[in-house]
């Protein structure tokens, strides 16, 4: 019984590590399914680009933005707002003050400010990610090029409707 647990644990970590988690393969099998917008982290998405190029959406919030959580409810719930942004992009989550480092396109960007003693539904520290980011208000959603340039920034809670046109 023992030897049938080494070999069904080896034959995972084998299936895990031979090519299944790829950038490339995930970039190719992006998004899994088309019930709802599959985000991704900054790092997974420019790795994704890296394989097959295509723009980021990037979703820019914080925890205690109203508009944001609105956002999240009713434009990145409907189904067209879905469907387009699975077919032309790579979406990304981005907390604006988020305490964890993160690496895109060659620089390590951190947020030395934040301070874990406050309340998560206040403000705390902006990330450095946010500053290169110039955004100035939240939400923010971003289209990143292929480039790994901000092509578009889109600030303010967005309708569905209103998100399509500006997506097109």
């Amino acid at each position: 019984m023992k030897n049938l647990m080494i070999i069904l644990c080896a034959f995972v970590c084998y299936s895990c590590g031979s090519g299944g988690g790829s950038a490339k393969s995930s970039a190719n099998n992006y998004p899994a399914s088309k019930d709802k917008i599959h985000w991704l982290k900054i790092e997974e998405a420019e790795g994704m680009v890296k394989a097959k190029p295509k723009k980021m959406l990037v979703d820019v919030y914080t925890s205690w933005c109203g508009p944001c959580k609105m956002l999240d409810r009713t434009t990145f719930a409907d189904q067209k707002v879905i469907d387009h942004v699975a077919e032309n992009y790579y979406a990304v989550k981005f907390n604006a003050e988020s305490p964890d480092a993160v690496k895109f396109a060659g620089t390590e960007y951190a947020n030395p400010g934040f301070d874990a003693t406050k309340d998560p539904r206040r403000r705390n520290a902006v990330h450095q990610l946010t500053q290169k980011f110039a955004v100035r208000g939240y939400p923010t959603i971003l289209v990143i090029d292929e480039n790994l340039e901000v092509k578009d920034r889109h600030v303010g809670f967005k309708q569905p409707d209103q998100l399509l046109e500006l997506l097109k």
